[in-house]
């Protein structure tokens, strides 16, 4: 998607606002797990992503200081949300949502950099969080694929205990 149309306030507020959904959205998903591993692998994904609304946060302060920040209710800029339709999804299905979501941030954030000199720091800054969250993408496919892998269990083969 072209963001050109959009200023460079709005791109970072939007930033800030998709950081803190991401953040709540990680922290909830991780409540119900018993799973420790995966557990602790999804409340290390809010804790990130908390960082990374904290960097928003002080980048918009050093850009415009002279602004309020006021965190819109909804965002300026339309971004993928990790959307859960029914609270019996499987967690590989969750999980892909989320992949799509960290792969849309991956990409915001390159188009935002651009808005920079190549050689500052908060090009650099930019440029360091669109690559971790696609590290974020890829810790969430490992996840999803060990969750495929034990959805698989869980179905019923017909006739399987049928035998001698």
């Amino acid at each position: 998607m072209n963001y050109s149309n959009y200023s460079l306030p709005d791109l970072l507020l939007t930033a800030y606002k998709s950081e803190i959904e991401a953040r709540d959205f990680y922290k909830s998903l991780a409540e119900p797990i018993k799973n420790f591993f995966l557990k602790d692998r999804i409340l290390f994904l809010s804790a990130e992503e908390e960082k990374h609304r904290q960097a928003i946060e002080n980048l918009y302060r050093q850009q415009f200081s002279e602004k309020e920040m006021l965190v819109p209710e909804k965002s300026p800029v339309p971004l993928p949300e990790i959307k859960i339709e029914k609270e019996t999804l499987p967690v590989s299905e969750v999980l892909w949502a989320a992949m799509a979501a960290e792969k849309a941030a991956h990409d915001f954030y390159l188009e935002v950099a651009r808005h920079f000199a190549t050689d500052s720091d908060q090009h650099k800054l930019l440029i360091h969080i669109a690559s971790m969250e696609m590290g974020h993408y890829q810790l969430l496919n490992l996840e999803r694929e060990n969750a495929l892998r034990t959805e698989d269990f869980e179905v019923t083969l017909p006739m399987v205990h049928v035998g001698p």
